[in-house]
C-alpha cells in the first residue's frame, strides 16, 4: 500500500496530533511530548512568531527545545544547543529482506516496564539518541539477552499515520558483531508491517556503520535532514 509520505516532513507533530496524542502536552499551537517520554517538540512545519510564544510558554524559561528535524529558525532570542546532520530513511518492502518473526528461536524477547532500569543503563553505554524513563510507551521495544543481562535493544518511537519509527537501536561493546542489530531490525520490520504500516528510521550522517545496515537491509534515503535543539528565551 502506497503511504502519503508528506507526514514524515513533520513526524513529531504528526505523532503528537495522532498515536500518540495521550503522551503529548499542549499549548496554543505548539506541542511536545511529556518530558518523561521523549524531548521532542513540534511548532507545525511553517510556524510563526505565536507558535514559537506558544512553544517557549509550554517548555518554561531556559528549557531545552529539541526541534528534531524541524527545519524552522526560531526568533534570535533562542540559544541554539545542537546541530546534528542525518538522514530519513524509508524500508523499502524489498522481498529479499523478509524479516523474521518474533519468537524463541531468534533469542528476541520483549521488554516492558520491568526492564527500563536495564534499557536506561544500555542506553547510557551506548548512546544511540534521547531515552528517558517512560520513552517505552511509544511503542514495542524489543531486547537480546546474554546470560541474563541486556546486551542489544530496538524499538519503535515517532507514528505518523501509517508509518512507525524504529529507533534505540543500540548494543553493548562487548556483544558486538553477533548479529543482533538485524535481528532486532528484522523483527521490528515484521511487527510493524504486520500491522499495514511502513518502517522508517532516522540516523546521524556520522554513523556510516549503521547506515550500511539499514540499507542492507532494505532502508532507503528518503531525504536528509539536520536535527536541532535550542534553548528557550
Amino acid at each position: 500500500m502506497k503511504r502519503d509520505a508528506a507526514v514524515l516532513d513533520d513526524p513529531v507533530g504528526a505523532s503528537l496530533r495522532g498515536h500518540h496524542a495521550h503522551l503529548a502536552r499542549r499549548l496554543g499551537r505548539a506541542a511536545g511530548f511529556l518530558p518523561e517520554v521523549a524531548t521532542f517538540s513540534s511548532v507545525g512545519a511553517e510556524p510563526g512568531p505565536e507558535q514559537w510564544a506558544d512553544l517557549a510558554r509550554l517548555l518554561g524559561r531556559g528549557q531545552l527545545a529539541d526541534m528534531f528535524s524541524c527545519p524552522a529558525t526560531p526568533p534570535h532570542d533562542w540559544e541554539p544547543v545542537f546541530v546534528l546532520e542525518g538522514r530519513q530513511m524509508v524500508w523499502s518492502g524489498s522481498d529479499r529482506c523478509a524479516p523474521p518473526r518474533t519468537d524463541a528461536a531468534t533469542g528476541v524477547v520483549e521488554l516492558g516496564a520491568h526492564s527500563v532500569p536495564e534499557m536506561l543503563d544500555l542506553v547510557d553505554r551506548t548512546r544511540p539518541g534521547p531515552f528517558r524513563q517512560r520513552t517505552h510507551e511509544l511503542g514495542t521495544y524489543l531486547g537480546v539477552r546474554e546470560n541474563g543481562v541486556l546486551v542489544a535493544m530496538a524499538g519503535e518511537r515517532l507514528r505518523p499515520p501509517g508509518w512507525a519509527e524504529i529507533s534505540a537501536v543500540c548494543t553493548a561493546p562487548e556483544a558486538r558483531g553477533r548479529g543482533y542489530a538485524a535481528r532486532l531490525l528484522g523483527a521490528l520490520v515484521a511487527r510493524v508491517t504486520a500491522r499495514g504500516e511502513t518502517p522508517f528510521l532516522h540516523a546521524a550522517e556520522t554513523n556510516t556503520g549503521a547506515i550500511a545496515l539499514y540499507e542492507k537491509l532494505g532502508f532507503r534515503l528518503r531525504r536528509q535532514v539536520t536535527f536541532r535543539g535550542f534553548r528557550t528565551p
